[in-house]
């Protein structure tokens, strides 16, 4: 099965942020994304799109929620899910069941109720991550060029030794058509993303599944390095399987087995 391209240029642009006891570094991603949101500000009124955020905070027992209220202009909601594909699915869910409802001018309802999902952007990012500050003015000139599905890539931070960090490197090649998939740094046109069958509601790799899916689709992909997203580089994550357990396995074998030890 195929879909054709459109190149129409996206009028709405919503964030979803799955959200699992990230007190601490909550805050250094939420402050990225209002960068990344300001950004927008040097593009044209005709071509500077309505943006939205929706953090899903899944199973928080910290502070996380008290940190989300911190940031008003952040939707958010909390759920008892456990599932990063849960929290991801959940959350563009709900984000476009609110643009169909809440609009003024009923533009919003339009774009997705009319079948019009092609002007909305999806964009997702991890709540241990910080988006750089072209993140989203980036995603949308691909968008505007025809482009359906962006992958970016990310660096851990310096949680990594240098010598893990040398490894991490040689392991990964950076640079316009990369192979790599990461929910952390994501984006697609809502249709799409909706004919590929959304995220699906699983424990890790949901990001892979809805890539391949969409892929299946034919989709017109960007997979570039200009927007390099910073994230986590701890051992012990919140989803199995996860970018943490890939550090843990790949970077230090001696720790890994240290761990699996205990």
């Amino acid at each position: 099965m195929s879909i054709q391209t459109s190149p129409s240029s996206p009028e709405f642009v919503t964030i979803v942020v799955p959200v699992r006891n990230e007190e601490v570094l909550l805050p250094r991603a939420l402050a990225a994304l209002a960068v990344a949101i300001d950004a927008l500000n040097v593009l044209p009124q005709p071509d500077r799109p309505a943006v939205s955020v929706l953090l899903v905070l899944d199973q928080c027992t910290d502070l996380s929620a008290r940190v989300a209220a911190l940031w008003p202009d952040f939707d958010r909601v909390e759920i008892e899910a456990g599932a990063v594909g849960v929290a991801r699915r959940f959350g563009v869910q709900r984000a476009l069941r609110r643009l169909e409802a809440v609009s003024a001018s009923g533009a919003a309802a339009s774009a997705v109720g009319d079948g019009q999902a092609e002007r909305i952007w999806i964009a997702s990012t991890d709540a241990d991550s910080a988006v750089p500050p072209n993140w989203l003015i980036t995603q949308l000139a691909f968008a505007r060029n025809g482009i359906d599905l962006v992958l970016g890539t990310v660096h851990p931070d310096d949680d990594l030794a240098a010598h893990e960090l040398v490894n991490w490197e040689s392991l990964h090649t950076i640079g316009e058509g990369h192979p790599h998939v990461h929910g952390a740094n994501l984006g697609v046109r809502a249709d799409r993303y909706l004919a590929a069958g959304e995220f699906a509601p699983v424990d890790c790799d949901e990001d892979r599944l809805l890539v391949a899916a969409l892929r299946e689709l034919g989709v017109t992909e960007a997979r570039t390095a200009l927007i390099p997203v910073l994230t986590s580089g701890r051992r012990v994550g919140r989803a199995p399987a996860g970018f943490a357990e890939y550090l843990r396995e790949h970077m230090n074998p001696d720790w890994a087995d240290t761990e699996a030890a205990h």
